[in-house]
């Protein structure tokens, strides 16, 4: 394996696990609005009003997305090589 190669490696394994935390994080913070959510309840908060309209978790929210982004984004750029 070349150098290149495992530095992509290493920064795919960092990207899932930041995305592995990031879910945590917005696990608890909508823990703290309704303290009933799931994990899974967060796969469609739309369904709790409460938590789609707090300003936190739709931060929260929006870093995860980002994380996501630049992850799909080596993707491409690994799949176009």
């Amino acid at each position: 394996m070349r150098k290149n190669e495992l530095d992509v490696l290493s920064i795919e394994v960092l990207l899932e696990e930041m995305i592995q935390q990031q879910k945590k994080v917005m696990l608890r913070c909508a823990k703290r609005i309704l303290p009933q959510v799931i994990a899974d309840d967060l796969l469609q908060p739309n369904d709790f009003p409460e938590i789609e309209g707090n300003p936190i978790f739709r931060y929260e929210e929006g870093v995860l997305a980002g994380i996501q982004s630049v992850q799909m984004a080596l993707r491409a750029i690994l799949k176009e090589r």
